[in-house]
């Protein structure tokens, strides 16, 4: 069979592309995911038995989601039904739940509805879905690229197991390649078709694992390479580099969540991961190097504060150069401020002096100031007792004990000062302050 043929016969399927095509029916075609759907694992055990209960499939893009659900719906005996949370409304949840009470009433038969994108299900529809599952009536499973503890309702959350699907590797894309190229009747197997192995390589790893793109690619390259003389279709390296150019990176929104939450932690131990981390959101997700100059400027107060006090100044300069002269020229300030904060001496004294202030103010509830510490800047302020305030300037070194705080909590500490670089000073202060405490 030529191409031409080929496409013909594809024509006459439907013009499926060769991804849809390939999409695996079995748990045995299935690729990856092993620990939850290898040979002797909890789900694969309640699929193939027909007893799956309400659950949550939670990876990244192309990882098997909907795969997974379509094999589900093969093994079932009862009724399959797929929405999608971009366009399903409240309506549409009910008349589901509807079908499923009368299906189950008059036949015995459960439903299972598979909501692709939760999370993009608002909590009034989520909770349109809670009663039906409570109830039995059907049985939920949803798929999600973002985090679901912060996207699924906790009752729907608590009520569902939750599976977590792992990025799939090139040696996955790899597989389905292969497997695309020897299928007659769902893949390529019936062109007159051959492809060299770094070609192959080259696709699984631009893909980055998922197999959607990669067999897009391997669909694109066999169809846009002129076949030999002998009628073959020979895909080569120079081929595959055409039909797929860049690595996928994946960046949903919990993706950048969690590669923020990684800069931040690295600010306070590593200056290798903190650049990476950096350069690698806006270079290779395509993040605004804002975020990451705003959780700079944070992290100069929460995690070094007076240890080191220039490390604020050379964030705020980093906003700015950032502002005056964009990307990609203010990426030498931005990433020297980043390494000056993860160099600087260490210090979360201002953060825990933050804590222990709401913590008292929590305690306490409403509390006086201090006659002598209230305005006296009018007549009759001494009649009012408005007086007795001792002004430091008048004193030795500038200090003077007296009472500062709240009569509730008068010799509370709040501010430690930590023995880490400059705030070493401080705490010496402290120390010869609290000393003149009467």
């Amino acid at each position: 069979m030529d191409l031409f043929t080929y496409a013909e016969a594809s024509n006459n399927r439907g013009s499926e592309l060769l991804a849809d095509r390939m999409r695996p029916i079995s748990l045995d075609e299935f690729i990856g995911q092993e620990h939850i759907v290898g040979p002797g694992k909890l789900l694969r055990r309640v699929i193939e038995a027909d007893q799956i209960s309400s659950i949550l499939l939670y990876g990244p893009p192309g990882t098997g989601k909907t795969t997974l659900a379509h094999i589900i719906s093969k093994y079932t005996q009862g009724e399959f039904v797929k929405l999608n949370a971009v366009d399903a409304t409240v309506k549409d949840v009910r008349e589901v739940i509807d079908r499923a009470k009368m299906t189950k009433s008059m036949y015995g038969k459960k439903t299972i509805l598979f909501l692709d994108e939760v999370h993009r299900f608002n909590s009034s529809r989520q909770d349109a879905l809670l009663p039906a599952v409570e109830a039995g009536i059907i049985i939920f499973i949803g798929a999600t690229t973002e985090n679901p503890f912060h996207y699924v309702n906790g009752a729907l959350l608590s009520r569902s197991t939750l599976f977590q699907l792992e990025l799939l590797t090139p040696a996955h894309a790899m597989i389905a390649l292969r497997r695309a190229l020897a299928d007659r009747d769902r893949g390529l197997g019936g062109m007159n078709l051959s492809a060299d192995d770094d070609a192959l390589e080259h696709i699984a790893r631009m893909a980055n694992g998922d197999i959607r793109r990669a067999l897009h690619a391997l669909e694109l390259a066999a169809r846009a390479t002129l076949p030999d003389v002998d009628g073959t279709v020979h895909i080569d390296l120079e081929a595959a580099e055409e039909s797929i150019r860049r690595r996928v990176a994946k960046a949903d929104e919990s993706t950048q969540y969690d590669v923020l939450s990684a800069f931040h932690k690295s600010i306070r131990g590593s200056s290798d991961a903190a650049l990476f981390w950096f350069l690698y959101a806006v270079e290779k997700l395509g993040m605004d190097p804002m975020v990451f100059i705003r959780r700079l400027t944070v992290a100069c107060s929460e995690d070094i504060g007076l240890a080191n006090p220039q490390a604020m100044p050379q964030a705020v300069a980093a906003m700015d150069a950032y502002h005056r002269i964009g990307w990609p020229e203010s990426k030498y300030i931005i990433s020297q401020a980043i390494l000056f904060a993860v160099s600087s001496p260490k210090s979360n004294a201002v953060a825990m002096s933050i804590m222990r202030s709401m913590d008292l103010m929590n305690q306490v509830g409403t509390v006086e100031v201090p006659l002598h510490l209230c305005d006296a800047h009018y007549a009759g302020a001494k009649e009012l007792g408005h007086v007795g305030y001792l002004y430091p300037h008048d004193y030795p070194n500038h200090y003077v004990d007296q009472q500062y705080l709240p009569t509730k909590i008068k010799d509370e500490i709040i501010y430690q000062a930590s023995d880490q670089g400059m705030e070493e000073k401080i705490a010496i202060n402290q120390r010869k302050r609290r000393a003149q405490r009467k």
